[in-house]
């Protein structure tokens, strides 16, 4: 039974081309006021390289605490900071890697 729901799970996940990031990030970040866009603009703002915005989202998301958020202390307040991920370091690094090729502006510049 087990097995049967395994394979069910990967097909539905294959069948709707969802990757790591669109499972894991995306349904959590949609009833937020704040986009997933917008906190990425705001690691952008702090960190300004890709190494760097990707290892302050990886620690953050590893080790979440008010004082490094990047988010404004009204929408901690409101919405609280986040659990440490489940992710294991592969499927982390996956997401950010997405995220960071879904919202990064470098190439995007004219």
């Amino acid at each position: 039974m087990k097995r049967v729901f395994i394979m069910l799970w990967l097909f539905v996940s294959l069948a709707y081309g969802e990757n790591v990031y669109e499972r894991n990030c995306v349904p959590c970040h949609q009833n937020l006021p704040t986009s997933l866009e917008q906190m990425f603009k705001n690691y952008l703002l702090v960190y300004s390289s890709e190494r760097f915005v990707k290892a302050g989202v990886k620690h953050y998301l590893k080790y979440p605490s008010r004082s490094i958020s990047q988010m404004s202390k009204l929408f901690l307040d409101t919405y609280g900071v986040k659990k440490p991920t489940t992710l294991s370091e592969k499927e982390l690094d996956e997401a950010i890697d997405i995220y960071w090729e879904k919202f990064k502006v470098f190439d995007k510049l004219k």
